[in-house]
């Protein structure tokens, strides 16, 4: 399929234009070093930002690694990489990647990914953050697709397996397709963010993003199981720890995604329950699969573990949390700050309304609550914008919200 002037707007009655296929056909699976060798010469000759994707196998895999990483450039084509048998060989492509500036969609969801195949943008363009700055209320990459370029992608394989070899031509075509539209779509969407007078705000937002320290791990990751509210002990928790733990390891170990292993409602289940022989946990739902059957006596050890844990070593009730409570319980642990935090949304959401901006991306919610559970010393406009620095609030964001930010605060002093 031809895909003519990809930088042309499609009148607004023009109905969007299906894309089933990439344009120049399905391309193949770069899998050996020869093929990545000659895929990086065509990508340094060519030309402009390179588009950039990946596909992972998430909620089949443990580790969430690129399966699959597509790469596009104006003269140069859409190129499709198996990072799988190329791990420790990807050096030519680092290095043409490292030539440009790279345009992603959701960046933060798939530089993790790739920062672990050792490639790192040098610049970064977000679409979805892009679009999200422009006013767009919807940002999904099909969304701005059609609205700004007139296109339809073709759906429906983004939570496939992509772990699975070889991989089916229509699996490609959807991955190929991915980044077939992206630097077309960077162009329609800087061109507004410059209109708007936000073209800064977002080169602010991209490099944050692309700086971005990984994320600290959990330090009680357990505490996140599905349906932990139903169990209400210090023992029951310890149980759901012991388990999810043992799960995780066995994930870990056959990498497999862990609901694949033992789905959460099976582990709270099963401390509900707290059985005590193989029968009776075999009794319950999911453990009395074949496959779970392997299993029993393991989870059964795990279970036995928790009963007879030293009281000194149950799981507090509670989630240790070193931030404020949850704002609806500001009202009665601290009435001052909750009308604190009142008048700052209300102040915020001022604000973005008139920039057409989501009141999320104006400041953090996280820091908001912060800043208002625990004021500045200094309520001043200056104080406000040290401790909105000190939180890594952009210089855009100190700018807009700081003077209205700091009435809030000293008007509930």
């Amino acid at each position: 399929m031809e895909i003519a002037d990809l930088g042309s707007e499609v009148p607004e009655e023009s109905a969007p234009i299906p894309l089933t296929e990439p344009a120049g056909g399905t391309p193949p699976v770069v899998s050996d070093v020869a093929q990545l060798r000659e895929a990086c010469d065509r990508l340094a000759a060519g030309s402009g930002s390179i588009a950039v994707d990946t596909e992972r196998a998430s909620g089949y895999r443990y580790w969430p690694k690129a399966y699959l990483v597509q790469v596009r450039r104006e003269g140069a084509g859409t190129v499709l990489i198996d990072p799988i048998p190329l791990h420790e060989h990807l050096q030519p492509l680092a290095e043409v990647l490292s030539s440009a500036e790279w345009v992603l969609h959701a960046a933060s969801q798939d530089l993790p990914c790739l920062a672990e195949l050792d490639l790192h943008p040098p610049a970064l363009f977000d679409t979805e953050l892009a679009g999200r700055l422009a006013g767009y209320e919807r940002v999904a990459l099909g969304t701005l697709v059609e609205a700004l370029l007139g296109y339809q992608l073709e759906k429906g394989h983004s939570a496939a397996d992509w772990s699975k070899r070889p991989l089916p031509t229509d699996w490609l075509n959807y991955a190929a397709l991915d980044v077939e539209l992206l630097v077309p779509l960077r162009e329609k969407l800087e061109a507004e963010l410059s209109a708007q007078g936000k073209l800064d705000w977002a080169q602010q937002e991209f490099e944050a993003v692309r700086t971005a320290a990984p994320a600290p791990p959990r330090s009680e990751p357990w505490r996140r199981t599905s349906g932990i509210h139903k169990i209400r002990t210090p023992r029951g928790l310890a149980a759901v720890r012991a388990m999810w733990e043992a799960r995780d390891e066995l994930a870990r170990k056959r990498d497999r995604a862990p609901s694949r292993v033992l789905p959460d409602s099976a582990i709270i289940n099963a401390v509900l329950a707290d059985p005590r022989t193989s029968a009776d946990l075999q009794a319950l739902p999911v453990f009395g699969g074949r496959v779970q059957r392997r299993y029993t006596n393991n989870w059964l050890r795990h279970l036995q573990a928790a009963r007879t844990l030293p009281t000194a070593e149950l799981p507090s009730l509670t989630v240790p949390n070193d931030g404020p409570p949850p704002p609806n319980r500001w009202a009665d642990k601290d009435p001052v700050a909750a009308a604190r935090l009142a008048a700052a949304r209300a102040a915020l959401t001022r604000i973005a309304q008139h920039h057409r901006l989501p009141v999320e991306n104006l400041l953090l919610p996280d820091l908001l609550r912060r800043t208002c559970w625990r004021p500045p010393e200094d309520r001043s406009p200056d104080g406000v914008a040290e401790a909105l620095r000190a939180g890594a609030a952009r210089p855009w964001q100190v700018e807009l919200t700081t003077v209205e930010l700091s009435k809030a605060l000293q008007a509930t002093a």
